[in-house]
């Protein structure tokens, strides 16, 4: 059985997966879990949040269903891992 990514390997792997979507992967290092998504990335937009969820769910193997995209699973880097770490664990 494979073992669940940890908190902090689900925020590098958010990071890199936002990074790449998001074409800023020379600021990739600033990156944090604490990093805001709406209003301190200006490039993220409705459909890069779209393209991040569905890079995430191939990644993770899990469903981020419609009620999912909230402000509080997307709020930023940190909460977006916490939210992917309960659905890897069956949540």
């Amino acid at each position: 059985m494979e073992a669940l990514p940890t908190r902090s390997d689900l925020v590098a792997g958010v990071s890199d997966t936002l990074a790449e979507i998001l074409g800023i992967e020379d600021r990739r290092d600033q990156l944090t879990a604490d990093t805001e998504l709406f209003g301190s990335l200006p490039e993220l937009d409705s459909l890069s949040v779209l393209e991040l969820a569905t890079a995430l769910e191939t990644k993770y193997d899990v469903v981020i269903d419609d009620d999912d995209f909230t402000g509080e699973v997307f709020e930023s880097i940190g909460s977006l891992a916490d939210f992917l770490e309960s659905r890897s664990n069956g949540g």
